[in-house]
């Protein structure tokens, strides 16, 4: 049996964490046992879904690095199929014309709701004509007898009784068939043999089930994995940190971070922390995965963004980087100074690519004003003075390189008996605006000698 998973999001909003975990455990899970990994869009939901939407989940996607092996599938473009199974279970009697109307459907829930009984289709139409001309939905005929056993692959052997379930709509008045059912037809027709999703989806699982029966079709295996929750334990919300992929891409996160750091929310191996992606689809195995609900820990992922930046290849690191300059007016096309160059000096200092794109600014645009608690702190007669003689010094350089202008800014140090600090600071704050730089000499060699002498040029005459 060749293993064929499914991510199948709504395209009602963006691609949050929650569903990019299940989209990779899915693709995991697939590649682990050389399966296959399917992206299907679930767009029936026409005033929810929007073209906007599933860009976004595209995007998202694609980002992370999930390929998926096909796809992408849209329901939309699926309609005659469910139309045919529709009619194929209306005349094997597994499904039925309901004409109850809104009035009966209310006053029927009141009653339970008094009697404090399940609020739940009580079957009116079961056996009813169902040949009338009224408006009608049909519903499945569920069987009433027996009981579902589902072999959960996260939570175990779930046991649901058939007279715990009623009889649920498959398609409404309009001809448009419902989530339970296409989604099972889908599943069906693609061949899926594992459903990895999460547990909110549980109790649609006996029903998609019995569906599957009522068709002819045989079942995949289903794994409800755990929600993701917030910081302090709750379900998880936009305004508590259900961000969207992207987001967290505009924050500087690497797409190799977010992978590891979304693993092991639900799933370990061993104490490892560290993954890379073929170390995931070895190891992952659909086992080990936890039955109870993760919190969310930015820390944690800042620090596993900042493994990733200080140990990637410097190469896989600029396309990133260049994006976050690009979203800052940066253009690196005429940049006199390599992409790799910054990001190694860059990297040990910095959590995020954003971060350190805002730091690295100052290699690319002229500095726009100066740190006032910076400028009263080291900035004095004796620091102009100092910056002049050296401004005259740096324009002597022939042989322009961080070893020589080291030497230069010791030399100076001695002659004036102080620090360098006294030295490197003023002359940091007067080439990028505040007192944060990689190291002096490698700062001063990359900016150049025209572009020192400019700023130099300017900060003195602004002073003075």
């Amino acid at each position: 049996m060749t293993v064929r998973t499914r991510f199948a999001p709504s395209p009602t909003g963006y691609l949050h964490i929650g569903g990019a975990r299940t989209a990779l455990y899915c693709y995991l899970y697939a590649k682990h046992y050389g399966g296959k990994f399917i992206l299907r869009i679930e767009d029936t939901d026409r005033e929810r879904s929007t073209d906007e939407a599933v860009r976004a989940i595209l995007e998202g996607m694609q980002w992370l690095g999930l390929e998926c092996d096909e796809g992408p599938f849209y329901q939309t473009q699926n309609m005659a199929r469910y139309q045919e199974a529709l009619q194929q279970l209306l005349d094997t009697k597994h499904a039925y014309r309901c004409y109850c109307s809104k009035d009966r459907l209310e006053k029927m829930r009141e009653e339970q709701t008094a009697n404090k009984q399940k609020s739940r289709y009580d079957g009116y139409c079961r056996d009813r004509d169902q040949t009338l001309s009224e408006p009608y939905v049909v519903r499945f005929r569920n069987p009433q007898q027996g009981d579902v056993i589902i072999d959960d692959l996260v939570l175990g052997r779930i046991v649901i009784a058939n007279s715990e379930l009623d009889d649920l709509i498959i398609a409404r008045s309009d001809g448009m068939p419902t989530y339970n059912f296409t989604v099972v037809v889908d599943d069906w027709d693609m061949k899926i043999t594992h459903v990895i999703r999460g547990n909110d989806h549980v109790n649609n699982t006996p029903r998609q089930i019995n569906l599957f029966l009522a068709l002819g079709g045989t079942p995949p295996q289903y794994g409800h994995i755990p929600m993701i929750l917030d910081e302090q334990g709750k379900k998880l919300s936009k305004r508590t940190g259900a961000a969207s992929v992207m987001e967290y891409r505009e924050q500087g996160i690497l797409p190799e971070a977010l992978l590891n750091y979304l693993v092991r929310l639900g799933w370990s191996h061993g104490d490892q922390e560290l993954f890379s992606m073929p170390e995931l689809i070895e190891f992952f195995n659909g086992l080990s995965l936890s039955k109870s609900g993760a919190a969310i820990n930015p820390q944690k992922l800042l620090w596993l963004n900042q493994q990733y930046l200080q140990n990637s290849a410097l190469d896989d690191l600029v396309a990133e980087f260049n994006w976050q300059l690009f979203r800052l007016g940066v253009n690196t096309d005429n940049s006199r100074v390599e992409t790799t160059t910054i990001i190694a000096l860059q990297r040990e200092r910095c959590k995020t690519l954003q971060e350190m794109a805002e730091k690295s600014l100052f290699f690319y645009t002229d500095v726009a004003s100066y740190d006032a608690k910076a400028v009263a702190a080291h900035i004095d007669a004796d620091a102009l003075r100092r910056l002049g003689s050296l401004q005259e010094r740096l324009a002597q350089v022939s042989h322009w390189q961080a070893e020589h202008i080291h030497t230069l800014l010791q030399d100076l140090c001695v002659e004036e008996g102080c620090k360098m600090g006294q030295i490197a600071q003023p002359l940091r704050i007067a080439l990028t605006g505040n007192t944060l730089s990689p190291p002096i000499d490698q700062t001063v060699y990359l900016l150049g000698k025209d572009v020192l002498q400019r700023r130099l040029q300017r900060f003195l005459e602004g002073a003075r």
